[in-house]
């Protein structure tokens, strides 16, 4: 097969772990006998300084003419003191938007070799987890109406929650389709008791349950949510729930796994096209250090194998490679405990190339 890959390294230790994964993808590539092509573009705050502006036309054109893009991370304290509207995070809100992103899967999955990153005690994991939290995202709190007004207490600024029918109806289908290919359970996350929106979301949630009459539904707000992902993890497997509420639950569950530089993520369109970037940030202070966890990224890539190409085979030969060089007991530093041998994000990525190529078919 054919793969035209949009880059995107943007900012801080993105061009160090996108490099890993272009690395990675060739190698299953060349392993497997697929043609790779890769033009690599201006987004964030590198396009801010090389361009002027955080997403070019150019950039945002290439990504819409290829079959699927790679992210590694945006943003830079740098930055800060920009107005809101000009910001370099804003390139990941617009291409979300104009490329029609709106499910977000970010899988929390914690590798028994790394038990011991996880803060929480090995009796409530088991030593390993495994949950997929769905996420939409491109409506809600983040694309509603925004602005500023006058009240009595003075000046004041408000953020509009607000979703139609198919929204929640389309995040939940993909929901029930994924928990279809697992254990058959969706936990459903809102705020019902407080807010109109939710409501809507609980009630679109459960008629679009009634297509699917295999999968168990239970409903949880999203304050008893939080809780129960750090005092009982193993409860869920499927998550769905709204932008806002699945920013802050995916970033927790990360940390319940031991380190959001383990954690990728997709962002998928109607069809087979998506975006795939690490669910961490560009860590400006580790730029350029060669102390950066590059297996996110390279997981992405993983998942760009599997739901955009449908490649099952080479996805899954990626993820033992990467599981291979975790059972060695090799570590970046953000995962590394006591018995660990250290290595750089240079490093990772090389042995974990050597373990695909070494790997079976």
């Amino acid at each position: 097969m054919d793969m035209n890959v949009a880059l995107i390294p943007g900012d801080g230790i993105g061009p160090e772990i996108l490099r890993q994964a272009e690395r990675v993808l060739r190698g299953v590539c060349g392993k497997f006998g697929h043609a790779l092509k890769c033009e690599s573009l201006p987004a964030g705050g590198a396009a801010i300084d090389a361009c002027g502006t955080y997403l070019p036309d150019d950039t945002l054109k290439a990504c819409k003419n290829s079959d699927a893009v790679i992210l590694a991370a945006i943003g830079d304290w740098k930055y800060d003191n920009l107005p809101g509207d000009q910001r370099p995070e804003n390139a990941i809100l617009k291409l979300r938007k104009e490329l029609g992103l709106f499910a977000n899967l970010r899988p929390a999955i914690l590798f028994p070799e790394l038990a011991g990153s996880c803060p929480i005690k090995k009796e409530i994991t088991g030593g390993e987890l495994d949950i997929m939290i769905v996420r939409e995202l491109t409506g809600g709190i983040y694309f509603g109406e925004r602005g500023a007004r006058e009240t009595p207490l003075g000046p004041a600024a408000y953020d509009i929650e607000i979703y139609a029918e198919e929204e929640v109806r389309r995040i939940a289908v993909v929901a029930f389709d994924i928990a279809m290919k697992r254990n058959k359970k969706v936990t459903s996350v809102d705020k019902a008791n407080v807010l109109d929106s939710s409501r809507l979301w609980r009630r679109v949630v459960t008629e679009t349950a009634k297509d699917y009459p295999e999968i168990g539904l239970d409903h949880l707000y999203v304050d008893n949510t939080a809780m129960q992902l750090i005092k009982s993890p193993k409860r869920f497997d499927v998550i769905v729930t709204s932008n806002m509420f699945g920013d802050i639950l995916s970033d927790e569950a990360g940390m319940v796994t031991g380190s959001l530089g383990m954690l990728p993520s997709a962002s998928l369109a109607k069809g087979n096209f998506g975006m795939y970037e690490p669910a961490h940030g560009s860590a400006p202070r580790l730029a350029g250090q060669d102390k950066a966890n590059p297996m996110a990224m390279i997981l992405s890539a993983a998942m760009m194998l599997r739901y955009t190409f449908g490649m099952v085979r080479e996805a899954e030969a990626v993820e033992n490679a990467v599981k291979a060089v975790l059972a060695k007991g090799l570590r970046t530093p953000d995962i590394a405990d006591a018995d660990s041998t250290i290595i750089g994000t240079e490093e990772a990525g090389r042995l974990i190339c050597q373990e695909l190529n070494e790997g079976k078919l």
